[in-house]
């Protein structure tokens, strides 16, 4: 077995590993964003509660209470904003893994001996070859889209 192959094949599970592992970190982000969203949703509730019962409330109370809910809303739209970034990596990881699996059937064919090559193995490498450039094309869809977000955000 070729020092190459072997080191090819340990590059590729540590690649796999990774986006594993950042799977897993966005899936508990996520799920720290929905507690948090429950949470904001909570205070928000009683924060719009005070604000409706209270009619003796001081003016100033009424601003304090005010300002905690414009906060929270504030608070709301960034973890929003947080967590289409995410579903967008999440996305992009499912897309990277794709084209992963694709360029391995795609070498396999590639490393073919051009004469061993059946008709059918010529258009399954033709076909492997059309879905890995849709799923580039893919990707390169959802990196306009992170830019055009980070463009609007600035």
């Amino acid at each position: 077995y070729p020092t190459w192959k072997r080191t090819l094949t340990r590059r590729a599970r540590e690649a796999q590993m990774k986006r594993f592992c950042k799977a897993q970190a966005i899936q508990r982000r996520l799920e720290e964003i929905e507690v948090t969203f429950r949470e904001l949703e909570q205070q928000g509730i009683k924060l719009e509660k005070l604000l409706r019962d209270e009619e003796g409330t001081p003016a100033d109370q009424k601003t304090q209470w005010m300002n905690q809910l414009l906060y929270l809303v504030q608070k709301k739209n960034s973890l929003m904003s947080e967590e289409s970034d995410l579903m967008i990596a999440v996305q992009e990881l499912k897309l990277e893994e794709q084209q992963w699996q694709l360029d391995q059937k795609l070498r396999s064919y590639m490393n073919k001996e051009e004469s061993l090559k059946t008709p059918e193995d010529r258009v399954a490498e033709q076909e492997i070859l059309v879905q890995l450039l849709e799923v580039v094309n893919k990707r390169n869809v959802l990196i306009h889209i992170q830019e055009e977000k980070r463009l609007s955000e600035l």
